[in-house]
């Protein structure tokens, strides 16, 4: 196998054996880039020579001395400050600025001994859904998602194994599924966003794309995520326990026909395979405005987030957010209020239904990526989770019409990550055997 198309975790055991050295390793991902990103579009920034150098810095470092994700590659959305690399955000404001400062997650991955190897694109301050220039690695005619455009596609190409998103709606989970790889959306607030560019700071989530729930489980150990609980490792899905959202058409729209077929085929995947599932009622009145509530907080922390850029650099601004800082929603400090509280009090109310069952399913899109990429497509699906702070996971393995990748999501309690990693773990198992698509040798 080229060592482009290895996970992360059998690229640890290889270079931990002998078998692979990070140059090498690193010279096979350039490759692989050169030959398909002219297509893909998936890099921002990318320095074939840092790179390099980077790698060989990583060879010659000791055996005892290396940390657990030494060498692996890891693409960075760009919005994450990176200090030898240029932070664009997809905006003229900042071209080719360059922070002297990693962000938090970065020195956490380059202390592990990741080798960060550039940055991803995105849309605009990843706050609008208006595409780069990045396509879908399984048709190029359509969008990858977004915002972290970049970072899926690349995960999905096969050009990196290890991707940083950030979710403020559905900016880490939509691609996941449109570009059909694992995509982990954490607790909010579980890992650091020091060094990220705000949109709002209530919904802002650094997100993780892998090809594998393993890879994730790496990075979920590098930032120390932990439960209070220990998780309970299972073979299989037999006795677990899963909910199905009923009656949930004032929260989300009506899917369309891929993620409909993603849905029943879950189910019934679940079902054969010794599971339950069994619908859940979050019939709450306030449950039905969280969308609004969504929108709003976006909206007003927007306003506060985009100043200084509307300030000194307003033509440059995209016009939606010049329409956050210029209240063009026409909210007011009650109407923002009512939105924080509101879903501050359903949060422990989520948790404790979701408590009772192993995950929640529930689509991950409205449908396969549609075409075009002028836009990133919607996050309908999305925010209420975001707003809610639960973590959530796109699992991958199901296919639409045109034969394009289609995710579901499984969503868990707060700060129950580990179990729910190992919730997806078997489902991913499962739905990637038997859901209908495969990863092609694009």
């Amino acid at each position: 196998m080229e060592p482009y198309k290895l996970t992360a975790t059998e690229v640890i055991a290889q270079i931990r054996d002998g078998s692979l050295t990070v140059e090498d390793y690193a010279k096979s991902l350039l490759s692989r880039i050169e030959q398909r990103d002219p297509v893909v579009k998936a890099w921002a920034y990318l320095d074939p020579d840092l790179v390099l150098k980077r790698a060989r810095e990583l060879d010659q470092i000791p055996p005892d001395q290396r940390g657990p994700l030494h060498g692996v590659a890891v693409g960075v959305k760009d919005v994450i400050y990176t200090k030898d690399m240029p932070t664009q955000h997809n905006s003229p404001i900042y071209t080719a600025d360059a922070p002297a400062l990693d962000a938090g997650c970065v020195a956490v991955l380059r202390q592990a001994g990741a080798l960060i190897l550039g940055k991803t694109t995105t849309t605009q301050f990843a706050a609008t859904v208006a595409g780069p220039p990045t396509t879908n690695p399984h048709d190029p005619a359509r969008t990858p998602g977004g915002s972290s455009s970049g970072s899926g596609a690349a995960v999905g190409d096969f050009q990196v194994p290890l991707a940083l998103g950030t979710q403020t709606g559905g900016s880490t989970i939509r691609p996941g599924s449109f570009n059909g790889v694992y995509a982990f959306k954490p607790t909010w607030g579980a890992v650091s966003r020091e060094g990220l560019k705000i949109y709002s700071l209530v919904l802002d989530t650094l997100g993780l794309y892998a090809r594998s729930v393993g890879d994730l489980e790496v990075l979920a150990d590098v930032f120390a995520l932990t439960d209070d609980e220990a998780v309970e490792r299972r073979e299989g899905v037999e006795g677990m326990r899963f909910a199905l959202l009923k009656n949930a058409r004032d929260v989300f729209p009506e899917p369309g026909t891929g993620t409909k077929g993603a849905m029943e085929k879950a189910v019934r995947l679940l079902r054969e395979n010794g599971a339950s599932v069994e619908e859940v009622g979050m019939e709450w009145p306030e449950f039905g405005k969280i969308p609004a509530w969504h929108r709003c907080i976006m909206s007003t922390d927007g306003r506060t987030a985009f100043l200084p850029e509307y300030r000194t650099n307003k033509e440059k601004l995209d016009g939606f957010l010049v329409g956050h800082v210029e209240n063009a929603g026409g909210y007011t400090h009650k109407a923002r209020l009512e939105a924080l509280d509101g879903i501050g009090a359903l949060r422990p109310r989520v948790d404790e239904v979701l408590g009772r069952f192993d995950a929640l399913i529930t689509p991950s899109v409205l449908d396969e990526a549609p075409l075009g990429i002028e836009s990133t497509g919607s996050a309908a699906f999305n925010g209420a989770w975001t707003a809610l702070h639960v973590p959530v996971v796109n699992v991958p393995g199901f296919c639409g019409e045109n034969g394009l990748p289609v995710g579901v999501s499984l969503v868990a309690p707060r700060y129950r990550d580990r179990h729910l990693l190992a919730v997806s773990g078997e489902v991913g198992k499962i739905f990637e055997g038997q859901g209908g698509w495969t990863r092609k040798n694009i």
